[in-house]
C-alpha cells in the first residue's frame, strides 16, 4: 500500500501489486503530500477505538468495518463514504471480551504516550497469521461526520453525539485553564 503520510479517510491511498502500479501509486500519493508511506499489505483485520479525555482518558467500545464484497477488501474514500453498500461499521467489533479490553487499554496507553488531549481514534491491525495486535496509527483529529466511526463508537458505548461534544468543550476549557496556571510570565 502507498499512502500520503499526513492525510486521512484513505485519500490518496492505493494498493500496488507490481512495479507499474507501484509507480502510479507513488505518483498519486505524492500529489497529496511530500512525504509518502509504502507498507506491506498483510492479511489482517482493522479495528478502531475512540478515545476521549485529557489526563484521565476513556476508550469506547471498538468498531470495525465489515466488508461484504471480499474482492474489494481495501476501503478507499469512495467505499468508506459514498454508501456503496459494500461495508458496514459495526460497534462493538465482533471480537472477544478479552480482546475488547486489551484494545481499549492499548488505545488509552497510545493516547497518553503522545500526550493526547481531547479526542483521538486509535487504529489497530489484528494480524490473521499470528493473532498479533498492532497499533497502526493515532488520528488526533478523527472525522465527526455521520459516516465517521468516532461518533458511532461512542454511540455504541452509550454516549450520544451531543454528550461527547459537550464533554469535548469541557475538556478544552479545562486544558486551557491548566495552561493558564502553568504560565511563567504575563
Amino acid at each position: 500500500f502507498v499512502k500520503p503520510a499526513n492525510l486521512g479517510s484513505s485519500v490518496g491511498v492505493s494498493r500496488a501489486v507490481d512495479n507499474d502500479s507501484l509507480a502510479a501509486a507513488i505518483d498519486l500519493a505524492a500529489g497529496y503530500d511530500r512525504k509518502i508511506i509504502v507498507e506491506e499489505g498483510l492479511e489482517m483485520r482493522e479495528i478502531e477505538c475512540a478515545v476521549l479525555g485529557n489526563e484521565d482518558p476513556e476508550a469506547s467500545l471498538p468498531g470495525e468495518y465489515i466488508i461484504r464484497d471480499e474482492s474489494k477488501k481495501f476501503l478507499d474514500y469512495t467505499e468508506k463514504y459514498s454508501g456503496t453498500g459494500n461495508n458496514e461499521f459495526v460497534v462493538p467489533a465482533p471480537i472477544s471480551d478479552e480482546l475488547t479490553a486489551r484494545i481499549r487499554q492499548m488505545a488509552i496507553t497510545a493516547f497518553k504516550a503522545i500526550d493526547g488531549s481531547g479526542l483521538a481514534r486509535v487504529d489497530f491491525f489484528l494480524r490473521s497469521d499470528n493473532g498479533a495486535l498492532l497499533v497502526n496509527e493515532i488520528n488526533t483529529m478523527p472525522g465527526l461526520t455521520d459516516a465517521s466511526g468516532w461518533p458511532k463508537m461512542w454511540q455504541g458505548s452509550g454516549k450520544s453525539f451531543p454528550q461527547v461534544i459537550n464533554e469535548l468543550v469541557k475538556l478544552a476549557i479545562g486544558r486551557n485553564e491548566d495552561k493558564k496556571k502553568n504560565r511563567t510570565s504575563k
